[in-house]
């Protein structure tokens, strides 16, 4: 049987309600970060600081596009990186080098990968399975957004590769000179108490976020606006802050990237050793999961980027579909416990995934 290519590989982007198309430029922001000052962007930002820009030429203000292909769903098994016993012992670990005082809170995380390329015997058959690029992000993300409606949900395509995420973490939200971050850090099932380490762990986070800001804000203009806000999302709870600074006027794209990035809630405190206990310990790079996505629009100096977290992507050539899942460990933490929250934040989306929609 000879299939036709798809026609869904031409680059889009699609956040907060803007459609994206005629993609003109790629830029490496991490090296020219002032790029941002002009023009709309869909930003991608790595965990491991790789940062690119997609500047798009036509941006409509409309509904997500219909898909234009079934999804065939994932009949493959996930593969974690991180099994259940080697996450227990990081846990331990972790525990450890806080008890040695190196560091006072980890986020610990693992990635689900599942193939998503047919055998050449499989593309051969009539009846053989899909190919990698006939799996449609469009048709993914309108999977996620009737089954886990998220704030920040949004889609990049970029040709190559592709992201959905179903985010429901504010990293950064610019207008004009005001900026805004709102970490989460605590989660419990529906209706059910959080652990007694959920509360001071967010205070210590929501803290981290406040001083990363504060090396872009105006003197005095720091504010934590809501603290410790219990939030009701699909199959899960989480506890949010917020914090809102005025940024100085000196202070570009370049300052506040460099400033913020990786985000806090999905690295630990201080920042600096709990990245160190995270690279020692995590076998596989995160990549845009707990890296940052969404747009800047240069031009009217306003963005949304959100913590690329509940965030499907695909990797080597779209033959690979990935999925981050992760806890934050303190002191307190139970490491089976901690264990049982990378399954809950991940069963529901992997769930919603793995299903056909045809």
């Amino acid at each position: 049987m000879t299939r036709s290519a798809p026609d869904h590989l031409t680059p889009f982007a699609y956040f907060g309600g803007y459609l994206a198309t005629d993609l003109v430029e790629v830029a490496d922001l991490a090296a020219n970060p002032g790029a941002l000052e002009h023009g709309w962007w869909a930003v991608c930002a790595t965990f491991e600081g790789a940062i690119t820009g997609y500047r798009f030429a036509h941006v409509t203000v409309e509904p997500m596009s219909a898909a234009r292909a079934p999804w065939p769903g994932i009949d493959v098994p996930w593969r974690t990186s991180m099994d259940r016993a080697e996450y227990v012992r990081g846990v331990g670990e972790i525990r450890r080098r806080i008890a040695r005082g190196d560091v006072y809170q980890v986020n610990l995380c693992r990635l689900l990968t599942a193939d998503l390329e047919a055998s050449e015997a499989e593309l051969n058959d009539e009846l053989g399975s899909a190919r990698a690029d006939e799996y449609d992000p469009l048709a993914l993300a309108h999977i996620l957004a009737d089954g886990n409606p998220a704030q920040y949900q949004g889609v990049l395509d970029t040709g190559i590769e592709w992201i959905v995420t179903a985010s429901p973490e504010l990293f950064l939200q610019r207008d004009g000179d005001e900026l805004i971050s709102s970490p989460i850090k605590g989660t419990a099932p529906p209706g059910e108490l959080f652990a007694a380490k959920d509360t001071p762990e967010n205070v210590m986070i929501c803290d981290l976020v406040r001083n990363d800001l504060g090396k872009v804000a105006t003197t005095g203009s720091v504010q934590v606006t809501k603290l410790l806000s219990r939030e009701e999302l699909p199959g899960l709870a989480h506890l949010v802050s917020t914090v809102r600074v005025q940024v100085r006027s000196e202070a570009g794209w370049r300052e506040v990237l460099a400033a913020t990035l990786p985000p806090g809630s999905v690295s630990g405190a201080p920042k600096h050793t709990a990245l160190q206990a995270i690279s020692d310990l995590e076998s596989v790079s995160r990549g845009p999961y707990c890296g940052a996505i969404g747009y800047v629009d240069g031009d009217r100096s306003v963005a949304s980027l959100a913590v690329g977290i509940r965030t499907f992507f695909t990797s080597h050539g779209r033959r690979q579909l990935n999925f981050g899942t992760g806890a934050g460990i303190t002191y307190l933490s139970d490491a089976e416990a901690e264990w049982a929250e990378t399954e809950l934040k991940a069963a529901r989306l992997i769930a919603l995934a793995s299903e056909p929609n045809c």
